[in-house]
């Protein structure tokens, strides 16, 4: 184990004698590795023990004096300033050296080393570093603000107030920092920086990141270190890339960064991106995934996905003998399932380039339930291959095609299995299986909107005549009102508002054009339960359907009165939501029951008038059932709060709110439902007057808490706060 090694893991264990007894011992070595005694450094910075530990870390200029002329060297001392609290004498002496010699020509040498404590050298803990903050201080620079400020300006300086002034990212206005403050809280921040770019320069920098996404992923990750998706995105996100252009930006920069050598991609969406010291060649990378003997599943999933991002490393002979065999391998040790056996023959035809590989095609038809094995296979390239293959090789083609058209997941392949379903004349077959889609939609919903918007754009499907589309359009509307009623749908309903929505409603139209008054009324009131439509969606709906049938106007006014009630809306998580349900069952079908027991047994002591306990179990069976109406009223009127529910922008239900004071006090506030509500925790129902009074409100705002002045200095989603 190396000395860092062993250092790191004293650290982590909070060992400090260890810790001590190790670097005693180091520092009495008569070599240094620079960049491990930096390292090293820098880890008790940040840890708990710097405080003890700036009373040894002199023991290390003996080392220093070893790399003192290089840029390593400067940082090592730096740190080592950094970390002192004894003040020596002689360790004065040697700073006061080493900073003329670096300053000579500075006309302010004299001031600073005054303002960083080194004149009467009582205290100059951190001076190298303050003497650079003082040299970086000139307008127009930017800083650092380790108090949640931000990134800032330099707008005025004056060494004759010791003071400058900075406009910052989080807070409104010009800010006057004293210079000993400035040393507590500011970090320079030179111009090429990526924050530096952020704040100076936000069009240059969107520019960029739209021509070069992998530039700007170079830059974020050398100045902000390794970084997950999510600390990207808050990094460039509408500060640098618009929100609504960010999925798409992502979604490209993503595809890019994959295939740069410089730049380690995660697996995990939650581990971080980092930049490599040195290129490795992708053909590299992919040898050593493999030399960890991955199982099939993995192994097939790394090989397609690589083979995809990088075709070029096929032209290298000997990279693809050595797959070759490593596929050979798989074939010949693993247990195999069909799927996997299958798709690693493809991957061996295809390397092998033979235009006839028999294992395929004898695999192929041989399988005695070919649609699981479509099924157990995650690639969309494979899975058309297999169909195609299935299509010429077998003969019971069709019966798997129908096996499968509600079953697929992409559309392209469903588009496939139908146009070749529709030429074998398997209409009826066909019109079974959407029968079936129609009859369950929450089963197929993706199935249900497929075929939808098909038939509402070619008029020879099956169902494409205006009663098959009443059909499909009254199916469309249950399933978005179902879909509603739990979580994790988000994306699938936007697609459905969409489709509804999207031409000035004309699909719509299309449809009402041709009802009957029953059949539009049907419509309207299913439309009435889909939550995802907003007052106006309901509205153009009542009024396209008011010019085919004018008599349905009356149904419009009954729709605006119970839209009103929509203001009742009880936000709530789902876990709150469960409670709520829970409760509501306890007292229905445990409470109520226990106390209708309580009232026929005192009931037969006789004398109603004189007997407390019937009058007890009474009071208790009014009460049960008011807090059951309250409940089951709360029940109807709550609506489960989502991830994507909740703003970042502006303070809302879902909100956690960081607040601080003007002595720098920090206090965090989240916002729920009432089911959640937990004061002590400062977790405030959303219904709630403090709440209320912080809606809306963004960050940099200053708001009054308990009537004290606080400012608003971060937001984040609570299904995102750790």
């Amino acid at each position: 184990m190396s000395y860092l090694d062993q250092f790191q893991k004293h650290l982590r264990n909070h060992d400090y004698p260890s810790f001590l007894a190790l670097w005693e011992e180091y520092c009495m070595g008569d070599e240094v590795d620079g960049e491990e005694l930096k390292r090293v450094l820098s880890g008790v910075k940040s840890s708990e023990i710097a405080l003890p530990f700036g009373r040894h870390v002199d023991q290390a200029l003996d080392l220093w004096e070893q790399i003192k002329e290089t840029d390593l060297g400067h940082e090592i001392f730096r740190y080592i300033l950094d970390l002192q609290t004894t003040n020596a004498p002689s360790l004065a002496e040697l700073t006061l050296s080493y900073l003329k010699m670096r300053n000579s020509d500075d006309p302010y040498y004299d001031d600073k080393i005054r303002l960083i404590g080194l004149r009467e050298a009582d205290n100059f803990q951190g001076a190298v570093r303050n003497y650079e903050l003082l040299t970086h201080m000139k307008k127009g620079n930017y800083v650092f603000h380790t108090g949640g400020w931000g990134v800032g300006e330099i707008m005025d300086i004056s060494f004759l107030r010791e003071q400058l002034a900075v406009e910052f990212d989080f807070v409104p206005g010009t800010k006057d920092l004293s210079f000993q403050n400035a040393f507590k809280t500011l970090i320079s921040i030179p111009v090429e920086h990526f924050l530096a770019k952020r704040f100076g320069q936000p069009d240059e920098l969107e520019e960029l990141a739209k021509k070069n996404p992998v530039e700007v992923m170079h830059i974020l990750l050398r100045d902000l270190g390794p970084s997950t998706a999510a600390d990207i995105k808050e990094e460039l996100c509408d500060l640098v890339i618009p929100e609504d252009e960010w999925a798409r930006w992502w979604q490209t920069a993503r595809s890019k960064v994959k295939k740069d050598t410089m730049i380690e991609t995660p697996s995990d969406i939650r581990k971080p991106f980092k930049l490599r010291e040195a290129e490795v060649p992708h053909e590299e990378r992919l040898q050593k995934a493999l030399e960890t003997k991955p199982d099939a599943t993995t192994l097939i999933q790394m090989v397609y996905s690589f083979l995809r991002d990088f075709p070029q490393t096929l032209k290298n002979e000997a990279f693809k003998k050595q797959l070759q065999e490593h596929i050979k391998e798989a074939l010949s040790t693993e247990e195999l399932t069909d799927a996997e056996e299958l798709q690693l023959h493809f991957f061996m035809e295809d390397l092998s380039q033979q235009k006839n590989y028999l294992p395929t095609k004898e695999l192929i038809k041989r399988f005695s339930s070919p649609e699981d094995v479509v099924k157990a296979v995650d690639i969309m390239a494979f899975k058309k291959r297999i169909l195609l293959a299935a299509h010429s090789l077998r003969p019971d083609w069709d019966e798997l095609f129908l096996k499968i058209l509600l079953t697929l997941d992409q559309n392209p392949l469903r588009d496939y299995v139908l146009t070749e379903l529709i030429k074998a004349k398997r209409v009826a077959d066909v019109m079974k299986k959407l029968d079936e889609a129609l009859a369950f939609p929450t089963r197929y919903p993706q199935v249900l909107l497929w075929y939808f918007q098909k038939i509402m754009r070619n008029s020879s499907l099956p169902y494409s005549d205006q009663e098959g589309k009443n059909r499909f359009f009254e199916a469309f509307l249950i399933l978005l009102s179902r879909l509603e009623q739990s979580s994790g749908h988000r994306e699938f309903i936007k697609k459905m508002h969409t489709f509804l929505t999207s031409g000035r409603f004309s699909n719509v139209r299309k449809i009402l054009e041709k009802t009957s008054k029953n059949e539009a009324k049907e419509f309207l009131l299913l439309v009435t339960k889909c939550q995802t439509l907003t007052d106006h969606d309901k509205k153009i709906f009542h009024s396209l359907a008011e010019v085919i049938h004018p008599s349905l106007a009356k149904l419009s006014k009954k729709y605006t009165l119970e839209e009103q009630g929509e203001e009742n809306t009880i936000w709530t998580t789902e876990s709150g939501y469960t409670k709520l349900k829970e409760r509501i069952e306890q007292i229905s079908t445990v409470e109520t029951v226990k106390n209708a027991k309580e009232i026929e047994t005192a009931r037969a002591h006789g004398d109603l008038r004189e007997n407390a306990e019937f009058k007890a179990a009474l009071e208790r069976r009014d009460r049960l059932q008011s807090e059951l109406k309250t409940l089951s009223d709360q029940y109807n009127n709550a609506r489960i709060l989502t991830k994507n529910d909740v703003s970042k922008d502006l303070i809302g239900v879902g909100a956690v709110i960081e607040c601080q004071a003007e002595d720098g006090k920090r206090v965090s506030y989240t916002l729920l439902g009432p089911w959640e509500a937990d004061p002590e925790q400062n977790i405030l129902s959303f219904q709630s007057k403090l709440a209320q009074s912080m809606m809306g409100h963004k960050v940099g705002d200053e708001i009054s808490i308990k009537g004290k002045k606080m400012m608003i200095s971060s937001l984040q989603n609570y299904f995102e706060h750790e």
